[in-house]
């Protein structure tokens, strides 16, 4: 039977011209039906794939572990910081402080800095200033390794892994080692970060000026300029520090520690960046910071100890080889 001439016929599938919605009943669905629902991440011949649905639980199930690790991490620098600045357990009444110790190199240094100045400054800086462009621009490559960032950074990221990997779970020797190594590279982070510090203060405070036509007896107290903060010198103190600090704890690099020191003080000099008094005092600064810092370990008994004799001796330190197996252990844990 065929449609009369004239009229529409109906697609398959279309409903009739004025027909409603609900005049058709739902489909049903389910399994087997024409319309079926399909879970999510799975996909329909001929439709584009469905995202898949968050996992909350899978996301969440990680939160107890963080913040057990957390929980650890600011338990063990509590500890570690409580260690450094309690009192001492027993009175040291033997230990002579650093500054009665060494009041008479002390008195020489002063002497050498004012001789310095008087004598040596202005010569040393207008023979700094003939030197060749590619002498200075040695010195230049050589004077950036007495920022204190160059040893700073490499001590405090293994003191903050171990914080953050050490957990009771580990046995107590496994414990008393790591917290021998991180009271070792604690002592060289403070001794070497706190006279730096008080470096940067104190030549602001000075401030004299950088080597210039305005001559050594030049200075501006209180300016906080980079220009007028010259006495002492940063790197000076950073490098002697450093060799003072690295020295008690590995005494066999102090060779290499010393020719470390002597070229960022004599690059200071070559570049113009200091004058010559100015890398002594800090030379003496930092070296005088870093024994103070070690007088206040001592004290503690933290990797020193104050021998029945009143010297300050440093403890014996763990092997290499039980270093690496509880780097092992903290790794596989």
């Amino acid at each position: 039977m065929t449609a009369a001439r004239g009229t529409d016929v109906d697609a398959p599938g279309t409903a009739p011209a004025g027909a409603r919605a609900s005049d058709f009943p739902s489909p049903p669905c389910g399994k087997g039906s024409a319309v079926e629902i399909v879970p999510s991440g799975s996909t329909v011949p001929g439709t584009p794939p469905l995202p898949p649905a968050p996992r909350g639980r899978e996301s969440l199930r990680f939160a107890p572990a963080a913040a057990a690790r957390a929980t650890v991490f600011l338990a063990n620098i509590r500890g570690g910081l409580g260690a450094l600045v309690r009192p001492p357990r027993r009175p040291v009444t033997n230990l002579v402080p650093a500054w009665r110790r060494l009041k008479v190199h002390g008195a020489l240094a002063i002497g050498v800095v004012v001789l310095a100045m008087l004598f040596l400054d202005a010569p040393a800086y207008e023979f700094s200033i003939t030197l060749p462009a590619w002498f200075v621009d040695d010195a230049y490559e050589i004077t950036d390794f007495g920022r204190s960032g160059w040893i700073l950074v490499p001590l405090g990221t293994p003191i903050v892994l171990i914080g953050l990997l050490s957990s009771p779970a580990l046995d107590r020797m496994s414990r008393a080692l790591l917290a021998m190594v991180v009271v070792r590279l604690g002592y060289v982070f403070v001794a070497v970060g706190m006279p730096g510090l008080v470096s940067t203060v104190v030549k602001r405070w000075i401030g004299r000026v950088r080597p210039s036509a305005a001559g050594p007896f030049a200075y501006e107290p209180f300016s906080w300029r980079p220009d007028y903060a010259s006495f002492p010198s940063g790197h000076a103190t950073t490098a002697f520090a450093a060799l003072v600090a690295f020295g008690a704890v590995f005494p066999r690099t102090r060779p290499v520690l010393w020719l470390y020191a002597l070229l960022i003080a004599a690059s200071r000099v070559a570049v113009s960046a200091h004058y010559l008094s100015d890398v002594i005092a800090g030379a003496a600064f930092g070296a005088f910071g870093a024994l103070l810092v070690r007088d206040w370990f001592a004290a503690r008994r933290l990797g020193f100890f104050v021998g029945p004799d009143g010297a300050i001796r440093t403890m014996v330190g763990p092997s290499r080889r039980r270093i690496k197996q509880v780097v092992r252990a903290l790794v596989a844990s």
